[in-house]
């Protein structure tokens, strides 16, 4: 009996023992993750129950700044937030499908495969500041290549002054907003795919699936889990999106293509209202997680 206690003791030491050097060596990460996300985090909604301009101590105000954020017609947050979301349904339905075809594609062995997907991803390394000012250039009225083409096949009654016009500002940023990013989304589909089993696909195959019904019914059913990825990426990237609307717009004209990342900029630098851009970035925070969840759901209950 003594023996059976003395080793209890030494397992529950050896448990104690290895539990601790599991935490000594998570630690440097917990600290690192805690000071760079949860604090700046916790700073935030602390600082927008304030009004503050930065400078001067601020004052308490509870969630003034919030309902302030839904209410005060003139600061825009609905429109931004509307501006993002259709960002967000162009990201999805339209990036997100041709990278879809472009990764299921070169995931069945075609020659060259790699020098495509260098080709397709190329953008994605760019600096967003270099895709912008290419798109600055491209969209210009007076040498812009888009008018430019518009002459060459007689329809220079089109041409426009693509970034001035509130009716075509904020498509002039989604449209190198999708062609950015659809490589990114195509990698990660195209490893998906890669990874899907050759047995399968001839298995589908000898049984009379041309090759088209195999992507659709084996394929894409098995990469469904990277598919979900890539929406939640496309949709929090667009509720975060920034470079390109600063670089092309700066949120004009007249605020149409206001987002909610330049809105934050305006409150913070321009007002000095670091109460109300710490509530716009909580409200960030709170929409991207809440969209994650929704879409973590929706994919789950067409699984089921």
């Amino acid at each position: 009996m003594e023996k059976d206690k003395n080793a209890e003791r030494e397992r529950r030491k050896k448990e104690l023992k290895k539990a601790f050097t599991i935490f000594v060596f998570l630690l440097p990460g917990l600290l690192l993750f805690v000071s760079i996300l949860i604090a700046p985090i916790a700073v935030s909604v602390y600082r927008s129950l304030y009004d503050w301009n930065g400078f001067s101590e601020g004052t308490f105000i509870g969630f003034n700044n919030y309902i302030e954020l839904f209410t005060n017609g003139s600061i825009k947050f609905m429109t931004s937030l509307k501006n993002s979301l259709i960002l967000a349904f162009f990201s999805v339905f339209v990036q997100l499908p041709f990278a879809l075809l472009l990764a299921l594609l070169l995931g069945r062995g075609r020659r060259r495969e790699r020098t495509f997907l260098s080709i397709f991803f190329m953008p994605v390394l760019i600096s967003t500041v270099v895709i912008g000012q290419l798109w600055l250039k491209i969209y210009n009225p007076d040498y812009g290549l888009l008018n430019r083409f518009l002459d060459a096949v007689n329809l220079g009654n089109l041409k426009h002054v693509w970034v001035g016009d509130v009716k075509t500002a904020l498509g002039s940023i989604i449209v190198p907003t999708v062609w950015q990013y659809i490589g990114y989304h195509m990698l990660l589909m195209y490893a998906g795919v890669k990874g899907v089993s050759i047995d399968l696909r001839e298995a589908a195959m000898l049984d009379g699936a041309t090759k088209w019904q195999v992507d659709r019914y084996v394929v894409i059913p098995i990469i469904k889990p990277i598919i979900r990825v890539s929406v939640i990426f496309a949709v929090t990237g667009s509720l975060k999106t920034y470079d390109l609307v600063r670089i092309l717009t700066e949120g004009g004209p007249f605020q149409s293509t206001e987002v909610p990342s330049t809105l934050l900029e305006n409150m913070l630098f321009l007002r000095n209202r670091y109460g109300m851009g710490s509530t716009i970035s909580v409200m960030l925070i709170i929409l991207c997680f809440a969209f994650a969840l929704l879409i973590t759901a929706a994919f789950k209950e067409k699984s089921s």
